[in-house]
């Protein structure tokens, strides 16, 4: 029996290398209970692994050759998928992300990046980084459109998005960026592609008003939270955890207003910008 062939980074390397992996043990003869043991991770691990919902660290790729025998199989490629376009903070969340059933998600400050345009995405990125190169700011623009393709696909993944108030008032761009990134969220909701709620300010403190937060499910994998703060994120896959995060999302969506109410607010607001730049 031939062994496995190198994968191509360009063609869903993550689900390829955890099929690979499925390939490999199963030969092996082992469950994933009995994978994780000498990796000290649990079977729930190596099972996240297999569905390409975790990215494979190159400290585990380096033992799993060992363990399965499979000739640094592993650890090329995950030397080669460690080349990402995304910050580190958020590779992990991003492969994630692009695999996911079901995106729900709590923006408090800033359009989520799946339903920016290019404009507000230009805008955000140069302010953010005053001192980088227009061909810099173009590689992370292009990045941040190709996450947005998802919402591509008719149906899946769903995307559920809870808008602080705040994240319409910020005028990112200026009133024509802003009019449109609110026209192109609103499309979307009423192409029933996404439900979108607005948190009011009159909602008051609440859970989630410290930070953003991200929830992704999977159809053979345990859900994921991600976190992200000021240059930095966390992939949290402890069940007791993403229960929580969970919670923290309901209560927030629970104290937003409907989807039709957020619409029409929506709407709204985009109007006003529009108004604005006319004048």
């Amino acid at each position: 029996m031939s062994g496995p062939k190198d994968l191509d980074p360009s063609s869903s390397p993550r689900a390829l290398l955890g099929a690979e992996l499925r390939h490999a043990r199963e030969r092996k003869g082992l469950s994933q209970a009995e994978l994780g043991e000498p990796l000290f991770v649990s079977g729930s691990f190596i099972g996240q692994l297999e569905a390409g919902t975790r990215r494979m660290q190159l400290e585990y790729a380096v033992q799993i050759d060992e363990i399965l025998d499979t000739g640094g199989f592993f650890e090329r490629n995950c030397r080669a998928l460690a080349k990402s376009k995304y910050p580190d903070h958020f590779v992990e969340a991003a492969e994630a992300e692009a695999v996911a059933a079901a995106i729900r998600e709590h923006a408090p400050t800033l359009i989520p990046g799946l339903l920016q345009t290019r404009c507000y995405a230009q805008a955000m990125f140069r302010r953010g980084r005053p001192t980088e190169t227009e061909q810099v700011i173009e590689e992370l623009v292009t990045s941040r459109l190709e996450r947005g393709r998802l919402l591509d696909e008719p149906t899946t993944p769903l995307l559920w998005a809870v808008l602080d108030e705040a994240v319409l008032r910020r005028k990112v761009g200026g009133a024509a960026v802003m009019a449109e990134v609110l026209q192109h969220i609103a499309a979307l909701a009423r192409q029933r592609r996404i439900i979108v709620q607005v948190l009011p300010f009159s909602a008051g403190a609440h859970m989630a008003v410290e930070g953003s937060l991200k929830l992704m499910s999977f159809v053979d994998a345990p859900s994921l939270a991600y976190l992200q703060g000021l240059g930095t994120g966390r992939l949290e896959d402890d069940p007791a955890a993403v229960a929580r995060h969970d919670l923290t999302f309901h209560l927030v969506a629970a104290s937003a207003l409907s989807p039709q109410e957020s619409l029409a607010l929506i709407e709204s607001v985009a109007e006003d910008y529009t108004h604005e730049e006319q004048r």
